[in-house]
C-alpha cells in the first residue's frame, strides 16, 4: 500500500495538513472501507439470494418494501435491531453474549488479508493464506460456545453436528490449499495471485491445472459455511434452529451477519487461489490500454478490485444455485463423503501438483 500512502500524503500536503495526521489516519481508511463495504455487501447478498431463490423456484421473492423489494433487507435489519434480546434462565450469560461477537469478528480479520489490488492489501504477511484458514475456522468456536452456553439440548445437538462437520471438511480444504501453495511456491496471497499472471489470461490461472483441488476446496467451503447441501447444523426445516435456537434480536443478527460475511470472504479467497484474484481474464488491463498517465494508474487499482469482486460474485451465484437445486444430505452421508472421498482426492491432488511442479520446473503460468 506504499503507492496509496504517498498519494494520500501528497494530497494532504496540497491542503497544508501535517504529515503526522496522514500517518495516523491512513490505516484507519482501509478498516473503515472494509467495514462499510461489508455491511453493504451483506445487505445486498441477502436480497440477491432471496430474489435468486424466488427466480429458481418460480416465485416472486421480496417485492413489497421499496422498488423491486430492494429495501426488504433494510427493513429486516431494523426489525432485528428493535427486537428484544431475550436471555433464557440458567444460561451462562457471559459466554452466551460472547458467542455472537466471536462469530462476526473473524470475518473482519480475514477480509483484511485479501489482496484487492496490487496496492490495496491491509495485512500482507508472508503466511497470510495459513492465517486466513486459521481465522476462517474460528466461527466454529462461536457455535460451540453459543450451543453449550444456551443450556439447551437441541442447541447442543446442533453444535455437535457442526463441529463434526467442520473437522471432516477442514483437512480436504488444507490439502487443496497446499496444492496451490506448491504451484505458487509461496503462502502469500498476493504472490499466489501474481503467480497466475499470464498473457493467456484465464488459461493461466490455477483452476485449470488444479481443477481437482478447486472442486474439493469449493465443496469444503460449502460445508464450512453450512450451505446447502451441508446445512445440517442449522436445519431450518426442522422444528428447531440448531445452535442459535435461544438467540434473538441483535445477537441473532450477528450470527446471520457473520455467516454472510464469511460467504463473501470465502468467495474472495477462492477467487484469489484459483481464479487469478484481481488479475484481468484477458491478460491485460483495460484501464492502462484506454488511459495513460497517473489517471490510468489510479484507475487500474479500481479495475483490479472490480475483477476480484466480479469473480467472487460468480462463485456466490453458483453457491445460491446449488442451494436451490440440491437437497440436504443425511448426517452420516455428509461425514462419509468427506472422510472416504474428499480427503483421499485432496491428497491425490497434492501429489499431482508436486509432479506438475517438478515437470514444469517451477513455472506454470
Amino acid at each position: 500500500m506504499n503507492y496509496l500512502y504517498f498519494l494520500y500524503i501528497e494530497f494532504l500536503a496540497k491542503h497544508q495538513i501535517p504529515q503526522i495526521f496522514g500517518d495516523i489516519t491512513f490505516y484507519c481508511i482501509p478498516i473503515t472501507i472494509i467495514f462499510i463495504a461489508l455491511l453493504v455487501v451483506v445487505l445486498a447478498l441477502v436480497l440477491v439470494e432471496r430474489k435468486m431463490l424466488g427466480w429458481f423456484t418460480q416465485r416472486k421473492g421480496p417485492n413489497r418494501v421499496g422498488f423491486w423489494g430492494i429495501l426488504q433487507t433494510v427493513a429486516d435489519a431494523f426489525k432485528l435491531l428493535c427486537k428484544e434480546n431475550i436471555t433464557p434462565n440458567a444460561v451462562d450469560r457471559f459466554l452466551f453474549n460472547l458467542a455472537p461477537v466471536i462469530m462476526f469478528t473473524p470475518a473482519l480479520v480475514v477480509l483484511g488479508l485479501i489482496p484487492y489490488s496490487a496496492e490495496f492489501t491491509f495485512a500482507n504477511f508472508e503466511t497470510n493464506s495459513l492465517i486466513y484458514i486459521v481465522f476462517a475456522v474460528l466461527p466454529v468456536m462461536s457455535i460451540l460456545i453459543g450451543g453449550w452456553a444456551s443450556n439447551n439440548k437441541y442447541s447442543l445437538m446442533g453444535t455437535m453436528r457442526n463441529i463434526s462437520q467442520v473437522l471432516a471438511y477442514e483437512l480436504p480444504m488444507a490439502f487443496s490449499l497446499l496444492g496451490v501453495i506448491t504451484l505458487a511456491s509461496s503462502m502469500n496471497l498476493g504472490k499466489i495471485t501474481l503467480a497466475q499472471n499470464s498473457a493467456n489470461g484465464i488459461l493461466g490461472w490455477f483452476w485449470l491445472p488444479c481443477i481437482i483441488g478447486f472442486a474439493v476446496m469449493f465443496i469444503s467451503i460449502l460445508a464450512e459455511l453450512n450451505r446447502c447441501p451441508f446445512d445440517l447444523p442449522e436445519a431450518e426445516s426442522e422444528l428447531i434452529c440448531g445452535y442459535n435456537t435461544e438467540y434473538s434480536g441483535m445477537r441473532f443478527a450477528l450470527f446471520y451477519l457473520g455467516e454472510y460475511s464469511l460467504l463473501f470472504a470465502n468467495a474472495l479467497f477462492l477467487s484469489v487461489l484459483f481464479l487469478g484474484g484481481y488479475l484481468s481474464p484477458f491478460g491485460r488491463y483495460l484501464s492502462t490500454m484506454l488511459f495513460a498517465g497517473q489517471f490510468g494508474e489510479i484507475l487500474l487499482y479500481f479495475e483490479q478490485a472490480f475483477w476480484l469482486i466480479l469473480k467472487s460474485f460468480f462463485i456466490i451465484f453458483v453457491i445460491i444455485w446449488i442451494r436451490a437445486v440440491f437437497p440436504r444430505m443425511a448426517s452420516f452421508d455428509l461425514l462419509k463423503f468427506s472422510w472416504t472421498f474428499l480427503l483421499p482426492v485432496s491428497i491425490l491432488n497434492l501429489f499431482l501438483m508436486v509432479i506438475l511442479k517438478f515437470i514444469t520446473g517451477g513455472v506454470y503460468a
